[in-house]
């Protein structure tokens, strides 16, 4: 599971999102798909069920949905807007 880090901030509108990372004091512009996954993770969406709903939103395949929202989550990782989050408690 993947949740927007706590500095990331954004504003989305017909043709994307701009996100601003207030911590690292960077700015980026979204696609219109990538400002609807922004917006399914910030909501806890998991990434199966964002896969599914990109692949009908966009009428593409699944197998290919699920190719580019892994690279984007990735990617969002590595400009650190992204962090893994484990499910559950502590033990």
């Amino acid at each position: 599971m993947h949740k927007v880090s706590d500095g990331v901030r954004s504003t989305h509108g017909q043709d994307g999102a701009i996100v601003l990372d207030v911590q690292q004091g960077q700015m980026f512009n979204l696609n219109f798909v990538g400002s609807r996954i922004l917006e399914l993770l910030k909501s806890g969406t998991s990434e199966a069920e964002i896969v599914d709903g990109i692949s009908r939103e966009f009428d593409i395949s699944r197998d290919l949905a699920e190719t580019d929202v892994r690279e984007f989550i990735e990617t969002l990782k590595e400009h650190r807007l992204v962090e893994e989050c484990q499910l559950g408690g502590a033990v």
